[in-house]
């Protein structure tokens, strides 16, 4: 018991953090801080909108279950936060606000085909339900001239009194008169009027619900848009109508929802620069060097080197300073012959011979089958350069073995 207590006095406390602690800390900040990085690039595409009438939005006048609703029914999709560089192939819906500047919506890349969808509803979002608006007014005949001026020289929405089932029916293009469909509750059906606009499809009274420009045949406007949003596809006849109306306007081409004209437009920063092709590959060879840097910080690779003197002492080092000066001054074939009479020094005293002896060691070299020593000299007098200096030296080497056997 005298000797434990002394022992665990010693020891003292155990540290607050083991290293493995500390360890898992520092890999769960750095992966923390890369996500937080990864997410802060691209913030804006995981933003889900706001209760607007557009393809992002899941409130009553939004356009999100016109998305899913045609992709269950087979048609390519694809909601676009990227305005298009050039006139694409795909049937693009826009869905612009009365706010809007009617030059931005004349400058879009147009598709091969069109479909303006007009606002209806004054809405604001709901205090309670987040998500969902409040219809804070009924809609009103509205000059739309401003906002398709470049289609057509007049415009004009006007809207239906009460609600109720709609009756539509082709009037051209790939919509048959004689087909006539039914539709849910719509409340104030909207129509569009004016000079320079061909009806499409028109309800039971003859007015154009859906028509297109005679100045610019790809262009098209949908002037009730609960046609097409969430509310009017809640109706599975209202749905039928808008599938009818969709499908017979794309004929078979994809469908482009345009969100960039409601303000979710995808931004090119620096974040997403790094993170997408082709600066990715640069990105990610930055991420391994500093890793590396970070365990070479950590841990050495070996034994840590003991720092010498300036200036070294003694005859190696004398040595080591005349070698530099000879190579300096690139003169290490000069040193041949010297080298050639060290080496048959080496040999007679190996083989037990004796330098008074004359040709002792060219009788040596006959009997081993080696080169006779005057053709090594001869050799080393007649080096010029490096090369042949290191020539020479492995032939000397060779022969040293050969003669006396060392090699064996």
């Amino acid at each position: 018991m005298s000797d434990a207590a002394p022992a665990a006095a010693v020891a003292g406390p155990p540290p607050a953090f083991s290293p493995r602690t500390i360890l898992a800390l520092v890999l769960v900040g750095l992966v923390s801080l890369a996500g937080l990085a990864v997410l802060s690039a691209y913030a804006p595409d995981l933003r889900g909108g706001d209760a607007r009438a557009h393809a992002l939005s899941k409130s009553a006048v939004g356009y999100a279950g016109a998305t899913i609703f045609m992709k269950a029914a087979g048609a390519p999709v694809v909601v676009s936060r990227s305005r298009p560089s050039r006139p694409t192939e795909s049937m693009v819906l826009l869905a612009p606000d009365y706010s809007l500047e009617p030059a931005e919506l004349q400058k879009y890349p147009k598709g091969a085909l069109t479909l303006i969808v007009l606002p209806k509803w004054a809405t604001a979002p709901d205090p309670v339900r987040q998500g969902f608006v409040r219809k804070i007014g009924a809609p009103q005949a509205r000059d739309a001239s401003a906002l398709l001026a470049s289609y057509a020289p007049k415009s004009q929405i006007t809207y239906a009194k009460g609600d109720g089932r709609q009756v539509l029916r082709g009037a051209g293009g790939p919509f048959s008169p004689q087909t006539v469909l039914r539709t849910g509750r719509i409340d104030r059906l909207g129509a569009l009027s004016g000079e320079g606009w061909v009806p499409l499809i028109v309800d039971g009274e003859g007015r154009a619900v859906l028509a297109r420009s005679a100045k610019s045949p790809s262009i098209w406007v949908l002037a009730d848009p609960d046609l097409l949003n969430n509310q009017g596809l809640g109706d599975k006849d209202t749905a039928r109508a808008a599938l009818w109306m969709l499908d017979g306007a794309r004929e078979g081409r994809p469908l482009l929802f345009d969100v960039t004209l409601n303000g979710f437009e995808r931004g090119r920063g620096l974040g997403r620069l790094m993170l997408e092709p082709p600066w990715l590959a640069a990105t990610l060879i930055a991420v391994a060097a500093g890793i590396l840097m970070g365990l070479h910080a950590l841990a050495r690779f070996g034994l840590p080197h003991r720092r010498g003197r300036a200036i070294a002492l003694g005859s190696r080092a004398l040595v080591d300073n005349s070698a530099d000066l000879v190579r300096m001054a690139r003169k290490e074939h000069e040193l041949a012959p010297d080298y050639v009479a060290l080496t048959r020094a080496e040999v007679m005293r190996a083989a037990g011979g004796h330098a008074a002896q004359e040709g002792w060691l060219d009788e040596l070299a006959s009997r081993r089958g080696a080169a006779a020593p005057g053709e090594l000299g001869a050799e080393a007098e007649a080096a010029k350069g490096r090369d042949d200096l290191l020539a020479v030296a492995r032939k000397l080497y060779e022969w040293r073995g050969e003669m006396t056997r060392e090699r064996r």
